[in-house]
């Protein structure tokens, strides 16, 4: 079992941005290839946001976040990040961090999941 723990959320302003983390632990008995970021707004459906195939270091987006949102992985940390630049007020959501051995891109099979860190955007 893979336990993920995410931090960095927070409230900002429209047009700022933020860095979410998401630390990942117990991998040695559950290796860890591949990492993501998804999102659920009130009211609304858990939505992909991005995947990293930490092997390939191979990313994918989604097409709402693209050339605003970049993840990343740091293997001596066991981490990933999401930088979240010009943030709107629909990024306002709670985020996930994900994990798996499996490489799911944007599909929501991973077996991990972290408890989820809140991301408030409003002037």
């Amino acid at each position: 079992q893979v336990q993920l723990v995410e931090s960095g959320g927070g409230s900002v302003r429209p047009r700022g941005s933020l860095r979410l983390s998401c630390v990942a632990s117990g991998g040695d008995t559950a290796p860890v290839n591949s990492m993501a970021w998804f999102r659920q707004a009130p009211g609304k459906g858990r939505e992909a946001v991005a995947a990293i195939y930490i092997g390939g270091a191979t990313t994918a987006e989604a097409d709402s976040v693209r050339g605003r949102f970049t993840i990343s992985h740091d293997d001596a940390k066991n981490t990933a990040y999401l930088q979240m630049n010009s943030l709107k007020p629909e990024d306002t959501a709670m985020y996930y961090c994900a994990a798996d051995r499996i490489a799911w891109e944007l599909m929501p099979n991973y077996a991990n999941w972290g408890q989820g860190t809140q991301v408030t955007v409003s002037s």
